[in-house]
């Protein structure tokens, strides 16, 4: 399927299209997700920015938008009695693990640096290099048309940052909000990882409660 140019996500479908690509790889035995694991993935405290608060319809309507577009929607081969649902990321290009990590993190966090997509990327992707950030990012930018750009260096940084543009071109105002200091970004991080860690064990036991649920529907229903 050719990417259509005209398409243009809004904030609540860049973030749920973020959290199926982010919980397919890190919590394959989770995915597809349930309504309510995709609305926690959404609003996670850690690994995004900004945070959210989407409700069960803000991620509803953000999927019937997805689905519209045919980047996600049910899953296709779920075998559940609860609807699950599933990015299609896949079918509209054929990303290499590089440039869907480096997606993906730019979907769920804003510009950033390559420092910092090395950093972020760890649980989708390892990059041993900044190099290798820096060669996903060019093929990102040479798709047709281009899925990421990078934006005008802001003052006082030393690193230029990148975007995605599955939102359309990035204002230079907006992707300044989500500047941060070397300092703060390198004590929130070990932080953030651990929070990471036990946000994602919570979805896994809740996914396994569910699922133990209907088992005993199975059995007994």
């Amino acid at each position: 399927m050719a990417f259509d140019a005209s398409i243009r996500l809004t904030a609540g479908e860049a973030r749920v299209l973020g959290a199926l690509v982010e919980k397919e790889v890190t919590t394959p035995e989770y995915y597809p997700l349930s309504l309510n694991a995709l609305v926690n993935a959404c609003n996670q405290r850690s690994n995004r920015e900004p945070v959210m608060n989407l409700d069960e319809d803000d991620v509803r309507q953000a999927l019937h938008g997805l689905e519209e577009m045919r980047l996600a929607g049910r899953a296709r081969s779920a075998d559940s009695r609860v609807t699950k649902y599933e990015h299609w990321l896949g079918e509209a290009f054929n990303f290499s693990r590089a440039e869907t990590a480096v997606l993906c993190v730019l979907l769920l966090r804003g510009a950033q640096t390559p420092g910092e997509l090395r950093g972020r990327t760890e649980r989708l992707h390892r990059f041993d290099e900044i190099s290798e950030v820096l060669a996903g990012l060019q093929k990102l930018m040479e798709r047709e048309p281009p899925l990421a750009a990078m934006l005008p260096r802001q003052p006082g940084t030393k690193e230029s940052r990148y975007a995605h543009l599955l939102s359309g071109p990035v204002e230079p105002a907006t992707a300044s909000q989500a500047e941060s200091t070397p300092e703060s970004s390198a004590g929130r991080s070990a932080y953030e990882e651990r929070i990471a860690q036990l946000e994602a064990t919570v979805i896994e036991l809740r996914q396994q409660l569910a699922d133990l649920s209907q088992k005993i529907d199975r059995l007994f229903g």
